[in-house]
């Protein structure tokens, strides 16, 4: 396919530079003739050879594969072997009787896995949309010569090097192709997308003198899947298939999407998982070497063991509570937790005009440390306007100049500053009808926007007649705002009846046109300079025409100078009323018109002419930019401008909005794309403080700008929007299209999309990123905090020799659904106001510092303490701190017998008495050290109420790292309030609802006993009220430390 696993061409293995070369030599290269084209036997050949002209299809990973990806996850694997250990114990220990309480476990931490494989080969799936839509914008049909016939409908896919092609109006271009000739006056294509070029460009069949010349440079080359937008004519087949341009694109997109790395967070969550698998490890080592004694022993007769005794059964129950261990480290909620984090996160931005195609993206924009951005339609507003208007004076050598304000299509935005409102003398009149009538562009209103169609300077010149107004002073604008009022008028005062088409050589466009009284007028628009060496005369301000002297060429000039300093583009305007042969031109059945067939004979007809003022037009600045910029530089952001266009202009947009300061020196921060891949040290210029700007950037530069920076640790957001962009917004960690200029391409290859194609929509992301981030951590924090906790009961449960007071269908309950809810309002914490005054945080920043390790390790212990010491208060208390808990009638044992449950079948005379919860009743007059095991359901309530009640109250602690709840109460974020009301509402369901209660094992309690809980819960807000305090005085002092350190020196 394509060009790959074929013999190419010669012209093509050799590089041939077929744009440096003159048309006959492309002849002879490529073995054809411009007159009759290849013969079928020789196109037959050459594509069996070459294959066909169309872009690769590489096959993507199996499903298979996806769903084997999805498990290479360090928590995934944790996850899946605790759900494969908790199936195997429930079959052994419910053998003959199968439950489903018994599997419970398993089958929720399989659903689990099931679910998050589900999305994440769902994601994976779309990944190479990019590709796809790549092979949309490729032509399917062209018009070629093959055995001296046109064939006006091969498929596009027929096409081979060498074939001769008939480009007209509208096509699209097929393959890469050198122009032979011209059929029209002109050939205009529309190369934007694969360039970023804002207008569509002239081409010409003349060789470029450079054979190292960047795309925008090859005006005798025609590129695939651009489009023709003015003109005909015949072109040489040069590459085709993956060999074009666009072909390459496909390759550089394919192997930027084998690049994609991990989000930042995803990295700290593999490393917390591989650290957390060691943990567990240890742990469970460590929990069955205090416990071995129970199901192994043994005597030593010297350094032999003997009469060696082992329980499996009591091994077995060990074993489980290594299980429990390991489900209570493991925070299994935090998956699900992330990812409807993420999707709140994507609501937000969405409501911001940043729509999220990929959830981590939410994650990895916050710690973006270098936005790389086009400047056309992103940093500008891609609507070309006029700013300064220069109309002649009331003498020879005097000019008046005109500052016009706005930046878009609609005429209602901005003014003529100093304008004679309806009161124009001859001069500005003038210089309207040639803006308005010598004109090809429109400019319509649609879905509450003015939109243009034709060249951008054209319809800008048109917006400007509608702000100059008509001659009589009338307010041109119609009642109707889709039609422009003053352009419609000057078009009915001067019927245009003849036009001179633009060309390259001449650099002007004229139009003949009649007015009322008869007469017939050459209005003529182009280069300045050009204009000027065919003018003899200039028209003053009150219209007397004089004859152009030096004077007055040295004053238009140098209006010229100013405006061209200031990268904008001009414009100059001119007529003719003396047209000779063409005073009574009325049509084609003039005898005057075969003149006007050749565009040879334009430049003669365009002399004489009288010169009238000039215009200076720009793609403006967009308003807001430049505050976004400020805001980056604040926030620790760098920006980087990468455009397609011409170095001067990029510079003077780029001094204007900031990027640089208005007289700072620019020469080792501006380059072009071929500059800066000639650098030998490109990494040092990339580390520059400040702004940076690359100017006629091609697709292979701004990967090669990404990469480096990414090898550097730079988190790197690209923005882009045509298919050129596409590899390097791949390869970026966020790529940013465009959404109303942008591609197909472009949005399928980004991970979030510009709704209003705006800069500062970017920072906003950016600020909303980080704020994400912050209270992502936050209720990573407080999730891990609870698994702390949960282990360090299992642990002191163990430790102890106490019954286990905890089981995993219990632990997987309260970290899945009773920790969900708060976790994720946690989410909606309101931001920092400073959040963006702050630098990014490195990609390697650790989620968990050591003082926040400390606080969470001396809130885990008492978590523990709190949970293992009411089920120890439950046997062996009758009140605790003046709350009576002998109400149900149960029995009280002492804390020597609880610790050694194990051996009470050896106990005499050991009686326990009925006791109730709830409706039921537990007897244990058949065995009474079952009080220790089914007799376990109250103090295994009490325990699993308490770790309830204080992971709700924790989550309160999360509310900030270090402010404390005075200074932000719970109610600054009411979703935590009601999402605790909903965590507490679903364990007094699990405790009320008899069904529910059976599945996990619990009874319901009194009142009584629920005021112990709060009692023992309560505590944990008060101990890290503490920490934090304390954390705020090592936060306070570290600054005065090195301050008197420095001053030490």
């Amino acid at each position: 396919m394509g060009e790959a696993g074929h013999d190419a061409p010669a012209a093509v293995k050799e590089g041939f530079p077929a744009w440096a070369r003159s048309v006959e030599e492309c002849e002879k290269r490529f073995g054809t003739d411009r007159e009759r084209g290849l013969t079928s036997g020789e196109a037959a050949a050459r594509l069996r050879a070459h294959g066909p002209n169309e872009l690769l299809e590489h096959p993507g990973p199996s499903v298979l594969q996806l769903v084997a990806q999805q498990f290479e996850d360090t928590l995934v694997r944790i996850l899946l072997a605790a759900a494969a250990v908790s199936f195997a114990l429930a079959l052994s220990s419910s053998a003959g009787a199968l439950t489903l309480s018994a599997f419970v476990e398993p089958l929720v931490i399989f659903l689990i896995l099931v679910v998050n494989a589900a999305v994440g080969v769902w994601q994976e799936t779309n990944a190479e949309k990019a590709l796809e839509a790549l092979r949309q914008i490729q032509s399917d049909h062209a018009a070629v010569l093959r055995d001296g016939e046109w064939a006006p409908a091969l498929p596009a896919r027929d096409l081979v090097p060498g074939d001769v092609v008939m480009l007209r109006v509208g096509d699209k271009v097929p393959a890469d192709m050198r122009v032979l000739r011209l059929v029209s006056s002109t050939l205009r294509v529309e190369q934007g997308s694969l360039t970023g070029e804002t207008n569509s460009v002239n081409k010409t069949a003349h060789a470029v003198p450079a054979e190292d010349a960047d795309i925008q440079a090859k005006e005798c080359m025609v590129f695939a899947g651009t489009t023709v937008v003015n003109g005909s004519a015949v072109c040489l087949v040069v590459h085709t298939g993956m060999a074009t341009e666009i072909g390459k694109i496909h390759s550089q997109i394919h192997e930027a999407s084998q690049e994609d790395d991990d989000t930042p967070l995803k990295k700290k969550l593999n490393e917390f998982g591989e650290a957390l698998t060691k943990i567990i490890g240890l742990i469970c080592i460590l929990v069955w070497l205090i416990n071995v004694k129970y199901f192994l022993t043994f005597e030593l007769d010297g350094w032999v063991p003997r009469n060696i005794r082992f329980s499996f059964e009591k091994c077995t129950y060990y074993f489980e509570i290594a299980v429990a261990l390991a489900v209570a480290a493991i925070p299994e909620g935090l998956p699900a937790v992330i990812t409807t984090c993420l999707a709140l996160g994507t609501r937000k931005m969405a409501a911001k005009n940043a729509l999220v195609r990929k959830l981590p993206s939410v994650e990895t924009l916050g710690c973006t440390t270098v936005i790389c951005s086009d400047k056309t339609g992103t940093l500008t507003t891609n609507q070309m306007s006029v700013s300064k208007l220069v109309a002649i004076g009331d003498a020879p050598g005097k000019v008046r100049s005109f500052k016009v304000d706005g930046t878009s299509y609609d005429p209602r935005d901005g003014k003529i500053y100093d304008w004679p409102a309806g009161r124009m003398d001859a001069n500005l009149e003038m210089i309207a009808k040639v803006a308005a009538v010598c004109n090809d562009a429109s400019v319509s209103h649609s879905s509450n926007q003015y939109v243009s169609t034709g060249m951008p300077t054209e319809a800008a010149l048109k917006v400007l007649v509608e702000k100059m107004g008509v001659p009589e002073g009338k307010n041109g604008l119609s009642v109707d705002p889709s039609t422009l009022g003053c352009c419609r008028w000057w078009s009915n005062a001067a019927k245009r009846i003849a036009t001179l088409e633009f060309d390259r050589m001449r650099k002007s466009m004229g139009i003949i046109a009649t007015s009322k009284s008869g007469g017939n007028t050459l209005l003529v628009k182009g280069a300045v300079e050009t204009l000027l060496e065919r003018s003899s005369h200039i028209q003053l301000q009150d219209g007397s025409v004089v004859p152009l002297d030096e004077k007055s060429r040295k004053a238009v000039l140098a209006s010229l100078h100013e405006l061209s300093t200031k990268a904008l583009r001009c414009l100059g305007f001119a007529y003719k009323e003396d047209l000779g042969e063409f005073a009574t031109y009325d049509g084609e059945y003039h005898p005057a018109h075969k003149l006007l067939l050749d565009p040879a004979n334009y430049a003669a007809i365009e002399t004489d002419l009288i010169f009238v003022g000039l215009a200076g037009l720009r793609d403006p600045p967009r308003e807001e930019v430049f505050d976004a910029i400020e805001d980056c530089r604040a926030a620790g952001i760098r920006v980087m401008v990468i455009t397609g266009d011409n170095k001067e202009t990029a510079e003077a947009i780029c001094h204007e909005i900031g990027v640089f300061s208005p007289d700072e020196d620019i020469t080792l921060k501006s380059f072009t794309g071929r500059e800066f891949m000639a650098l030998e040290d490109k990494k040092t210029l990339l580390r520059r403080k400040g702004g940076l700007l690359f100017s006629r950037a091609e697709p292979r530069h701004k990967q090669e700008i990404v990469r480096l920076l990414k090898e550097d640790g730079e988190v790197v957001a690209m923005t882009g929007d045509g298919v050129n962009d596409a590899p390097a917004l791949k390869l970026a960690d966020i790529g940013i299209a465009m959404g109303i200029t942008g591609t197909e391409v472009a949005k399928e290859a980004s991970d979030m999309v510009l709704a209003d194609d705006n800069f500062s929509t970017i920072v906003a992301a950016v600020g909303e990123g980080r704020s994400i981030y912050n209270n992502m951590k936050a209720f990573i924090r407080y999730m891990i905090s609870s698994n702390i906790g949960e282990v360090a009961c299992i642990f002191l449960t163990s430790a102890l020799g106490i019954p286990e007071g905890l089981i995993p269908v219990q632990l997987l309950w309260v970290n899945l659904v009773t920790d969900g809810p708060p976790a994720t309002a946690l989410g909606f914490n309101p931001p920092d106001k400073d959040i963006m005054k702050k630098p990014p945080r490195r990609s390697d920043d650790s989620l968990i510092t050591p003082w926040i390790l400390f606080r969470y390790l001396v809130i885990g212990l008492y978590v523990g303490v709190a949970t293992v010491g009411i089920f120890v208060i439950w046997y062996t208390h009758g009140s605790f701190m003046g709350i009576d808990l002998t109400g149900d009638g149960h029995t009280l044992v002492s804390y020597s017998q609880l610790s050694n449950w194990g051996q009470c079948s050896t106990w005499d005379n050991f009686t326990v008495a009925p006791f109730t919860a709830g409706a039921r009743t537990f007897t244990f007059d058949d065995n009474p050290c079952d009080y220790f095991q089914a007799g376990k359901v109250k103090a295994t309530t009490l325990s699993l109420s308490v770790l309830v009640a204080i992971e709700m109250f924790n989550s309160l602690n999360a509310l900030s790292e270090d402010t404390s709840l005075l200074r932000m109460p719970p109610w600054v974020n009411p979703w935590l309030l009601l999402a605790m009301s909903v965590s507490f509402g679903l364990h007094f369901l699990i405790l009320y609802v008899p069904f529910l209660a059976q599945v996990f094992g619990i009874v319901p309690l009194s009142l009584n006993e629920w005021l112990l809980v709060l009692l023992v819960a309560l505590p944990v807000v008060l101990i890290d009220e503490v920490l934090k305090f304390v954390g705020r005085c090592m936060t306070a002092s570290g600054p005065k430390r090195r301050l008197k350190k420095q001053k030490g020196e």
